[in-house]
């Protein structure tokens, strides 16, 4: 069970159970963009499997939508929301000019991939135990900059430990994806990195744990409150 039907939504049922952790360990408006980024990988995942499915059912329509939808997230929706959302937690300084020009990069690349997936046919196939998603990409290599760019560098950007975490790992996963499976990257990188989103459950966790540590010391009720409006 490498990678199949059964990987994919049991990667999204466990995604769905630490992203709703994630989302309660987020204690500020600006924390909620990137705490949901694991319950959104489990939808992606969760239709990636609907597509593994599809492939034994004579259900043409569903296959198509499923794709899109996958397809979205992958290629429109990560470079557009996860620098924006790493921004939104960054606390004022230098840090915060290169992620706004990263999000806005990130903005300017969804949008042309969006117009790539309504243009151009989308096609998605098992090869082997792998979806390969089928679809023009034009100037690769500059959108390929770009994609990383919004989707490992921003986080790397952070100061926050356990942003920079995902990011490194993030970073890892996509190159190691595109060396052993360059054809079927698109999914086999998207896999890897909603299993690392567990990782900001942890961030979100170990911030919240030192908050109430910080509340047993008299004399330092106000702290987390600081803490709070710098993040």
């Amino acid at each position: 069970m490498c990678f199949s039907a059964a990987a994919s939504f049991s990667a999204g049922a466990l995604l769905l159970g630490i992203g709703s952790l994630t989302l309660k360990s987020a204690t500020h408006p600006r924390e909620w963009p990137f705490a949901a980024i694991p319950l959104l990988f489990a939808v992606q995942q969760l239709s990636e499997g609907v597509i593994w499915l599809s492939f034994d059912m004579d259900t043409p329509l569903l296959h198509s939508v499923m794709t899109y939808v996958y397809s979205f997230f992958s290629h429109v929706f990560w470079p557009i929301f996860l620098p924006v959302s790493v921004l939104m937690i960054e606390p004022p300084g230098r840090n915060r000019w290169a992620l706004t020009a990263i999000s806005v990069a990130g903005l300017a690349l969804g949008g042309y991939l969006m117009y790539v997936l309504v243009a151009f046919p989308l096609v998605s196939r098992a090869v082997g135990r792998h979806i390969e998603y089928d679809s023009p990409h034009f100037f690769a290599l500059g959108v390929m900059a770009l994609y990383l760019a919004s989707t490992t560098v921003s986080p790397l950007l952070s100061k926050h430990r356990g942003v920079k975490v995902f990011g490194a790992l993030a970073l890892l996963a996509f190159g190691a994806a595109y060396y052993f499976y360059a054809t079927w990257f698109i999914s086999v990188w998207c896999f890897f990195a909603a299993l690392l989103s567990i990782v900001i459950y942890l961030h979100f966790a170990s911030r919240r744990a030192a908050r109430g540590g910080l509340r047993k010391f008299p004399g330092m009720t106000n702290q987390p409150e600081t803490l709070e409006k710098k993040t």
